[in-house]
């Protein structure tokens, strides 16, 4: 919890630094825009709160692939994502995370296994709007690291999830050997 809450602390500064007149720009995410990235995490946000709690899972607008999350962002895409994590974050108590959930194309796991997927996706979020935006984000150490395990062992690669694996520079950091493993270029072409 205390990673994923440092991965949520990055992405709000990062939603937070968007200029206003840029939520529309493209993301580093193929056909969405930064309000549509917004959108995504804040769904995240609605569908941990209905692991945690047994309750109704949000609509499917926001989910991975969903083509249009800008929706789920709203007029006000740091408020919607901060309304949402204030929700979400309380649920998360140890009964929650004990729960065992049932994900389609991973099965019945606790809660708690779900963490590492929400710590990547968090963090590889984070850079994908800064990116996009000229902006630099260096991620925590430990997210890296994270992030990099989960994504060798169970990054989706098909459209809407994780692009194929890329080849970093030689001299990458590891940062940037994480987002080369997620799909993404953190280096000029």
């Amino acid at each position: 919890m205390e990673q994923y809450r440092l991965a949520q602390d990055g992405l709000d500064a990062v939603l937070a630094a968007v200029p206003a007149d840029r939520w529309d720009a493209p993301s580093a995410c193929t056909e969405w825009t930064v309000r549509d990235v917004a959108g995504h995490v804040t769904w995240a946000q609605h569908q941990l709160r209905a692991w945690a709690t047994g309750g109704e899972d949000p609509a499917r607008t926001g989910a991975p692939g969903a083509p249009h999350p800008a929706e789920m962002a709203g007029d006000d895409p740091v408020a919607s994502w901060r309304a949402a994590r204030a929700e979400s974050v309380p649920a998360l108590t140890p009964e929650a995370l004990a729960r065992t959930i049932s994900i389609t194309g991973i099965g019945d796991v606790p809660l708690f296994a779900v963490l590492p997927l929400m710590i990547t996706d968090t963090a590889a979020h984070s850079w994908d709007i800064s990116h996009a935006l000229g902006m630099t984000v260096t991620l925590d150490p430990t997210l890296v690291e994270t992030a990099f395990d989960w994504g060798r062992q169970h990054a989706v690669r098909r459209p809407g999830f994780f692009g194929p694996e890329l080849t970093p520079p030689v001299d990458a950091d590891e940062q940037t050997r994480m987002l080369a493993c997620l799909g993404r270029a953190a280096w000029p072409a």
